[in-house]
């Protein structure tokens, strides 16, 4: 027996109870269902609510009842179950099986979480701004200026390729001035909301390496350039997320100061005493101090006692310890917080991205995180109801995505690295993947299962960013493949995000190559590809379907992916082909439509729709977007 599962959104939910929500749940007649029960665990235990049919028509039975929350718990987990010719049928947020799912495939409802609702209809563009635009040439870093880790900083001309290993000491002049300059630009492609990387005092390029949270880099421009900025964004009706770097901070932050005016040992020392606890250290003539050497950068003063953690054992970058009072008040405390002061006129921002955000806490090891991650949610949210918080993860961060701490996460987990293993065939470590469609479509299943439909929703789904190579760099130039991915960009669930540059065709190996500078000379555009972009933006800003629709998969085989976007009568379906053209008979039985025309939104052909399913054509190496009538 087969029914995908139908996972109507939080706001579809029925009335509210004395104990929980009540739930619906439609399925098809021709599974002849004659009992059904929601299961949750409002006591840790299984309770067993049963439904009632309540409506039909010539496809599907509706049936309905109570759901109980779990009090104790801020996420309530449920299934369904069905009785059909006497055997019993489970239905969860991947699919069905014939025994009770475990709890990591159950359905999640966190009925307590307030979404910041305003992103799902936005379009991310995240901005490297050092390489995006050279608004004012005056503030340029010339070469020679300063020294970074002991080198001298370089200037680069416009265009130039930035150096494997001197990244962050070489600068092009991108500035804030750009960004103001190419709004315009900006908002003819579509997009509506900007995510800037690191924008603060940093000596580096790549400004993860804070040397004071109160100033814009003055190579950057300052702070009232930065109002300007906000100004502007806010009377084109687009919004702005800014890059928080509080799980380290550079090593010449005051704070640490390891370039003060004293260079003896001792003084430095002293120096440092008076925020010395808001840095993680190790002595090593003391074991209960010590601390793991893998992780430590070694000070270099000439007979220095003490070592610190250095993220990633970079030496440059101190790691913050939150167990420090001071320091809490600093970040998020206080009335004139760090977190806080940036939300607040005249910048106004609308949240924050937590770069690293699951590696901060009390020490080493990340102690305490989820709490901390709370908090900070807690204070951005004082400042404004609608702050959009949003972390930084590699790798899975379902337990981040409950509702009580993130909204969403940039969503490499969920939906970047499985779109390069399907597409590209690669994984982070750039390690060679094979998978078919199947395989593809469970790993996008699974991240989605594992969160609350208003998480799926809040995800900040992109194709790349600047912490990794250029998806059109990994596909070898594929630009027909690249163009399918966008569609699928677009149309999946959770926030789009555009990557600088990748609308124009920039490429890009790992870091530094990825941060290359963008092309204003429009004759070096790929204008077709451009013209793509603003298409399928154009598209998702107009369907609201694809902004806060459900989602179902229809079909994975080979090299064949499609899946349906659902909201309020509108049915938009995607069809991703990433091998030889095809001829597809695409059954559309769990959308419950038995006949009418899909209509593909990108080059305007119609293809039927017959006895339940859609007969349709797709080239090679492309993506279909198709509205269902």
């Amino acid at each position: 027996m087969s029914l995908k599962p139908f996972h109507a959104p939080i706001p579809d939910y029925l009335d509210k109870t004395a104990s929980g929500y009540q739930v619906a749940l439609r399925i098809p007649r021709s599974l002849a269902v004659a009992q059904a029960w929601v299961r949750s665990e409002p006591d840790n235990d299984e309770v067993l609510s049963p439904l009632a049919p309540v409506a039909e028509d010539a496809l599907s039975v509706t049936w309905r009842g109570d759901l109980r929350l779990n009090p104790a718990e801020e996420v309530t987990v449920y299934c369904f179950k069905l009785l059909v010719d006497g055997v019993q049928l489970w239905l969860d947020a991947r699919g069905t099986a014939p025994y009770l799912p475990e709890r990591s495939r159950h359905f999640h409802l966190n009925p307590h979480y307030q979404p910041a609702s305003w992103v799902w209809s936005q379009v991310f563009y995240q901005l490297f701004p050092e390489r995006f635009c050279d608004g004012d040439p005056r503030n340029n870093v010339v070469t020679g200026e300063y020294l970074y880790d002991g080198k001298p900083v370089v200037a680069k001309r416009w265009g130039e390729l930035p150096t494997k290993g001197q990244g962050a000491r070489e600068f092009f002049g991108g500035d804030l001035a750009g960004i103001l300059q190419q709004l315009p630009y900006l908002q003819e492609l579509g997009v509506t909301a900007l995510y800037l990387n690191p924008i603060f005092t940093s000596p580096s390029s790549h400004k993860y390496d804070t040397v004071d949270y109160t100033q814009i880099d003055p190579h950057f421009g300052n702070n009232e350039l930065f109002a300007e900025l906000c100004a502007e964004l806010r009377r084109r009706g687009m919004r702005l997320i800014l890059d928080a770097v509080v799980n380290h901070t550079s090593e010449r932050h005051p704070w640490f100061d390891r370039y003060g005016e004293y260079p003896t040992p001792g003084a430095y020392q002293s120096q440092l005493a008076p925020t010395r606890d808001f840095y993680t250290f190790s002595d090593p003539a003391d074991p209960e101090l010590s601390g793991d050497p893998a992780t430590c950068a070694q000070g270099l003063l000439s007979g220095e006692a003490l070592s610190y953690v250095g993220w990633y054992n970079v030496k440059t970058l101190p790691v913050l310890d939150y167990a420090s009072p001071e320091l809490r008040r600093q970040v998020y405390e206080n009335d004139d917080a760090i977190l806080r002061t940036w939300l607040r006129p005249p910048y106004r921002i609308d949240g924050w991205r937590f770069d690293v955000i699951h590696m901060l806490g009390e020490g080493t090891g990340a102690r305490h995180n989820a709490e901390y991650v709370r908090r900070f949610r807690q204070t951005l949210r004082q400042e404004n109801p609608e702050a959009y918080v949003l972390g930084e993860h590699i790798f899975e961060a379902s337990r981040w995505l409950q509702g009580d701490q993130e909204d969403g996460a940039m969503n490499y987990w969920g939906f970047t690295l499985p779109l390069w293993a399907f597409l590209a065939g690669t994984d982070f470590r750039g390690h060679r993947v094979q998978l078919d469609a199947v395989e593809f479509q469970e790993l996008l299943a699974r991240a989605r299962a594992a969160i609350p439909f208003e998480n799926q929703l809040s995800q900040l789904n992109l194709l790349d960013s600047h912490d990794t190579p250029r998806l059109l760099t990994l596909l070898g130039g594929d630009k027909a493949l690249l163009k399918a991915a966008v569609t699928m960009l677009m149309s999946y669930i959770g926030v789009p995000c555009v990557y600088y540059g990748d609308e124009i065709g920039l490429e890009g190996e790992g870091d530094p190559d990825c941060r290359r500078c963008f092309v204003w000379d429009a004759a070096a555009w790929d204008v077709e590809l451009r013209k793509h972009y603003q298409r399928l933006i154009a598209l998702r800003k107009a369907q609201p379907a694809l902004q806060r629709g459900a989602l179902i998969d229809l079909y994975a085989e080979g090299d064949l992916l499609a899946f349906a976007r659902l909201l309020d009568g509108d049915i938009l379906l995607t069809v991703l082909n990433r091998g030889a053209a095809a001829r597809l008979d695409l059954p559309l039985e769990p959308l419950f439509v038995a006949s009418g025309v899909a209509t593909d939104l990108l080059s305007g052909e119609s293809f039927p729709v017959s006895q339940g399913e859609l007969a349709l054509t797709i080239p090679a190496h492309s993506a279909r977007l198709l509205a269902l009538r």
